[in-house]
């Protein structure tokens, strides 16, 4: 039998919602990780990360009881909010993979100037003070400033990873954005499917 009767459709999303299960208490436990260290302090950041692991994990559990079940209602509601976070999750990693060199110097001090407590963290752990130029009357907490060595700007030293992390982040991005508009597919389909376990002439 080929997979595309009931039976495999339920195993497929389930799998699929297991996935995005996995992915989601990484993301909360590399937030809990990066604060446990010390290596970041900015509860803005942690924030964000443990909010988008939550509502990915809320998802994945609605998809899961649903696949389970196979309940008609959850299941759409599921399709919907999946394929809103494919088309958010879509364009935002075709803008970071689409980003030139200049856009993304101008996006990085954007953030840096917004962020006071991730600017900390950065200047702590690459040992470098301001953006593009270290004015003396500004806190830095390098170690290069308790030294006799001059300190180094950030913007430099960020640029080089800059492009290489956010085509990291679109691609991984593009990745899973096609994961998801698989499960809106599966979903679509395993809804209109009937359950051969129930009545014959009952539609779930």
């Amino acid at each position: 039998m080929v997979c595309g009767g009931f039976a495999c459709s339920k195993n497929c999303l389930c799998a699929l919602n297991l996935l995005y299960t996995l992915v989601s208490l990484l993301l909360i436990g590399i937030a809990a990780w990066g604060i446990g260290f010390g290596l970041i302090s900015s509860l803005r950041v942690v924030g964000v990360v443990i909010a988008v692991g939550i509502f990915l994990f809320l998802i994945a559990l609605v998809g899961l009881i649903g696949a389970v079940k196979h309940h008609q209602v959850l299941l759409f509601f599921y399709m919907i909010i999946l394929l809103l976070v494919f088309i958010v999750q879509f364009s935002v990693s075709c803008a970071c993979l689409a980003l030139n060199q200049e856009q993304q110097g101008q996006l990085l001090e954007v953030g840096w100037n917004n962020t006071a407590s991730a600017r900390n963290d950065i200047q702590r752990n690459l040992n470098c003070c301001g953006f593009r130029s270290f004015n003396p009357n500004d806190t830095c907490l390098a170690s290069c400033v308790k030294s006799s060595h001059q300190c180094s700007p950030c913007a430099p030293i960020i640029g080089k990873y800059a492009g290489e992390v956010l085509r990291f982040v679109g691609g991984i991005g593009l990745f899973f954005s096609f994961t998801e508009i698989l499960g809106v597919w599966l979903t679509y389909r395993y809804r209109n499917q009937k359950d051969p376990r129930a009545n014959p002439s009952a539609f779930l």
